[in-house]
This record gives C-alpha cells, sequence and structure tokens, in this order.
C-alpha cells in the first residue's frame, strides 16, 4: 500500500482528495493518506509557524522546528522519500509520476510565506517538485495534483492497466480523440473507423491519431524523438 503523508498548514484544504477515483482507493486501501498540521508542531504559545527572513526583505519564511516535529511524527519506522512542493523544483512528468508510484511512503513539504528555512530542505528534502513555472499561494494544490498523477499510476486505483497506458504523455505522446453516444452531434459525426468494429483498422488509427495530435498540440514533445 501506498502511503501519503503530508505536512501542512491547511489540511482541511485536502479534504478534496477523498472524491472520485482517489477517494475510492482510499476506501479500497489501495493508498492511504494522513495530514499532519505543521503548526501542532508549533512551540510558541500562539502556534506561530513563521517569522521575519534574516538579512530583512518582504514576506515571513516558515521556521525549521515545527517542520522538523511534524516530519519526526511520520517517520518514525522508515525513511520515507520527502517531496517539497515549490516553484524550484524540477517540472512533474508523467514519468516521475510512474517512478514515485513504486516508492512505498511519500511525505509531501507544503509550504506558504516567502517558503521554508533552507536548512529544512537540506535536513530532510529529497527532492523538489514543480507544476509548472508559476507560483501559487501554498503548496496545498500542487501537492494534491502530485497525489493524484501518482496514484493513478498504482495498479488497482483504475479500473485497468489499459486506462493508465492509453492517455496523453504516458507513452510520450498524447491521447488520441474519444466519442461517445450519439453518432452525431450537431452535424458532427463519430469516425466510421470506430463504428467498424475491426479492431486492428481502430488500433492502428488511434496510433496515427495520436502522433496526429501530439504533433499539433505539443510539438516540444518530440523533440526528443528527433
Amino acid at each position: 500500500m501506498m502511503k501519503f503523508s503530508v505536512l501542512t498548514l491547511f489540511p482541511e484544504m485536502m479534504s478534496a482528495l477523498g472524491e472520485s477515483i482517489i477517494g475510492r482507493a482510499i476506501s479500497k486501501g489501495i493508498i492511504s493518506t494522513e495530514y499532519v498540521n505543521i503548526r501542532d508542531y508549533s512551540k510558541d504559545k500562539h502556534r506561530r509557524v513563521d517569522d521575519y527572513p534574516y538579512g530583512a526583505g518582504g514576506g515571513m519564511v516558515m521556521q525549521p522546528q515545527p517542520i522538523y516535529d511534524a516530519y519526526k511524527s511520520v517517520a518514525k519506522d522508515d525513511k520515507p522519500h520527502v517531496i517539497y512542493m515549490s516553484p524550484q523544483g524540477k517540472t512533474l512528468t508523467q514519468k516521475r509520476a510512474k517512478e514515485l508510484s513504486e516508492l512505498p511512503h511519500i511525505v509531501i513539504l507544503c509550504g506558504h510565506y516567502e517558503g521554508v528555512d533552507e536548512r529544512i530542505i537540506e535536513e530532510i528534502v529529497d527532492e523538489e517538485i514543480s507544476i509548472g513555472d508559476y507560483v501559487l499561494t501554498g503548496g496545498e494544490l500542487p501537492c494534491m495534483v502530485l497525489i493524484d498523477c501518482v496514484s493513478r499510476m498504482i495498479d488497482g486505483v483504475l479500473d485497468s492497466h489499459e486506462t493508465a497506458s492509453a492517455e496523453s504523455h504516458y507513452d510520450g505522446f498524447l491521447e488520441y480523440p474519444q466519442y461517445t453516444r450519439p453518432p452525431e452531434f450537431m452535424g458532427r459525426k463519430v469516425p466510421e473507423i470506430l463504428l467498424s468494429g475491426h479492431h486492428a483498422n481502430i488500433e492502428k488509427w488511434r496510433k496515427e491519431q495520436s502522433i496526429l495530435r501530439t504533433k499539433q498540440k505539443r510539438p516540444d514533445l518530440l523533440k526528443g524523438d528527433e
């Protein structure tokens, strides 16, 4: 079973993971999640977890002690893989998500304000991951993206392995176009080949469409094959 431990100032934000496919995976015991409030480990009587940065500058920085103690509370019996959600990290990819899905325990640190004290990164963080070249108000939304992306790669979370393997980015290409009933909508018809019942031809068409769609929408994905 994959275990996700999230260190956060806003554990209530993570409730969205209890819905849909990820929620079902949790209820089935395929994955488990725990959300640790960093503020509970503050030694300040007001439960303060941040302070002004040394060297001046704007904003506040999360202090190392509450984060470290929160981390120790979930790393009692093992050495989990620790990820800090950061715009300075490497961009999350399907390939990395698949690699992470093989791990037994992942701890995700969600920062806020101007970030966290650099010493906590040096002490406990194994890697920094970003979900894009932009800045958000905190790490909770990126954390949920990471958990969703990684969880889908774990056996049993989706209905079948084929469901995941046909999706965009799984094999380096975008997914082929999908259709369902009715066979005609607003004058637009489902491609005849999908109605033919000829599975070999359908698979060939889908592969061609996947390559074509990648060339049209994300040609940058093909650069590694040149």
